[in-house]
């Protein structure tokens, strides 16, 4: 078990490896406010035959090293979201019509979104927890599909929507966690806190 500061002890830093004010927002929610921000530049490219849910695990992991060599004595936490219908992975699209595709492909039918956690602690461990998430869409109308195109929600993020967006009124089913497919699995971030010596709460 790791040694527990004292109540009066100033923790070490917590650096959240990523840009994204949902990731920002999730972790404020349960009462988490990172000493700073510090995106982490990683390839993002699958490797060959790579599943949905071991591209999220390694690069959510790539995302917290490639940050705790800037930030010694510090925790690192990194979040990595994946998309995938079938064995086809749906990434983040570059325009309008390579989103109309994505949003076309998932219009109906199930697909799963895979969102990996990591985290390094100061003195060097880590640990990395995933969350999968089984979503279904209603069958998209040419004018939904349109104005979730139009909305361009679909920008910057892989899948090709936003679940807290105009996205969130076309989800039929949901099985798994909802905070996820946002951008960071709440109960397993917490996991993570906890079992790595940075409790989110401090009495």
């Amino acid at each position: 078990m790791p040694p527990q500061p004292s109540p009066h002890s100033q923790p070490p830093p917590l650096i959240l490896a990523s840009a994204s004010p949902r990731r920002r927002d999730l972790l404020a929610q349960i009462g988490v406010f990172p000493d700073a921000i510090d995106p982490a530049d990683t390839d993002e490219t699958p490797k060959r035959e790579e599943s949905s849910r071991d591209l999220a695990a390694r690069l959510a992991m790539a995302k917290a090293r490639r940050v705790a060599e800037r930030h010694s004595g510090a925790y690192i936490l990194a979040a990595d979201t994946s998309v995938s219908i079938g064995r086809r992975l749906l990434g983040q699209p570059i325009d309008a019509a390579e989103a109309r595709v994505m949003l076309d492909l998932i219009s109906g039918r199930a697909h799963r979104v895979h969102t990996a956690v990591a985290l390094i602690a100061p003195d060097g461990r880590k640990a990395c927890r995933l969350a999968e998430t089984r979503l279904v869409f209603k069958r998209l109308s040419g004018e939904e599909r349109d104005a979730l195109i139009a909305s361009e929600e679909w920008r910057g993020v892989a899948g090709a929507y936003r679940i807290q967006g105009l996205a969130g009124a076309f989800v039929e089913k949901l099985s798994g966690s909802y905070s996820a497919v946002v951008g960071l699995p709440l109960r397993e971030t917490v996991n993570l806190l906890v079992g790595l010596g940075r409790a989110p709460w401090r009495i």
